[in-house]
């Protein structure tokens, strides 16, 4: 004969068992406020502290549940730091296979090869999830690239790390580079590349051009750049017009169509692509360049086949013109 109080505790763990499956699969709580529930959770914080963010945020409903299913599964070794975005009603079991999984919420500040440590920083600036300040750093100091950042995280510890992926890369091109290159130090391959980089959209162009730069460089020839122009006008800023002959011929310190050699800087933040071109161009006679009409440029060894070139795009220049006033 079964008592009747081992029955009711049977019932009893039963019920409880059934519980806290309900507590661990089923909904959890609705959101506090729209659709979606945010919370960080802090590196080094075991699943106990986890717990109680959640509970906090008003994600589980259970605190002792979640701690138990994260140490009776394993996960709880492994629950990842970070932020993370849950919807409305998400259940425990999913919340805990969330962040095992680290699935946490990415952001990234976009900085794109040929920008300038200005607009570098301005993008630093304009993410909101960033803190504190953070001063313009060096010009042709960063490696463009898509940075993820963290909630919370500085702002100036995000530009370090920008620097320090470009000083990790240029260091290890600067080892493997050609010989005999015109360049005596790092710093002037970052300006050298960031001449490049500014000078055409096309990839397939930039070893191209760096050869040309470079010939001249060994030639002591100007190099006759325009975005060096540009930059010593606006800091690389767009214009939003062509150079006027004024500009051209108005000494700075980056005007190359008036200076020997490279400028004292960077005129903005090179990518991989411009920095391996400058340290190891293709074999060239190459002097000149001109733009083509179609986006890329055409390329020459003598000065007279560089003025039949120009002459070329001249002419098409002037075509445009003509279809553009009949309109």
């Amino acid at each position: 004969m079964v008592r009747p109080v081992t029955t009711a505790l049977f019932v009893l763990a039963i019920a409880a068992a059934a519980w806290v499956v309900w507590t661990y699969r089923g909904p959890g709580p609705a959101a506090k406020a729209g659709g979606v529930t945010s919370v960080i959770l802090p590196r080094g914080a075991g699943v106990g502290q986890i717990a109680n963010a959640l509970k906090g945020a008003g994600l589980i409903r259970s605190r002792e549940v979640f701690v138990l299913a994260g140490r009776l599964g394993g996960g709880g070794r492994h629950l990842k730091a970070g932020e993370y975005e849950f919807k409305s009603g998400a259940s425990m079991a999913d919340i805990l296979a969330d962040i095992e999984a680290g699935r946490v919420v990415r952001r990234f500040v976009a900085v794109p090869e040929g920008w300038t440590s200005g607009m570098a920083a301005d993008a630093v600036k304009a993410q909101p999830v960033l803190v504190g300040e953070a001063a313009t750093p060096p010009e042709g100091s960063l490696l463009p690239d898509n940075y993820q950042v963290e909630r919370g995280e500085d702002r100036t510890v995000v530009i370090q790390r920008m620097q320090a992926a470009q000083e990790k890369l240029l260091a290890g091109l600067w080892a493997a580079r050609a010989p005999n290159l015109p360049l005596k130090t790092p710093q002037e391959a970052v300006t050298l590349a960031s001449i490049v980089e500014k000078e055409t959209g096309l990839p397939a162009e930039r070893p191209r051009i760096a050869a040309v730069f470079e010939n001249r460089l060994r030639q002591g020839m100007r190099l006759e750049s325009d975005p060096t122009v540009i930059y010593g006008v606006s800091q690389g800023r767009p214009l939003g017009r062509g150079i006027t002959m004024k500009e051209l011929v108005t000494p700075t310190p980056y005007n190359t169509y008036r200076i020997v050699g490279l400028p004292p800087t960077p005129i903005a933040n090179p990518g991989r692509a411009a920095l391996a071109a400058v340290l190891n161009p293709p074999m060239s006679e190459e002097l000149f360049f001109v733009a083509d009409g179609s986006g890329g440029h055409v390329f020459a060894s003598t000065l007279a086949q560089h003025r039949a070139n120009v002459d070329k795009w001249r002419a098409v220049e002037r075509a445009r013109a003509a279809a553009g006033a009949g309109k």
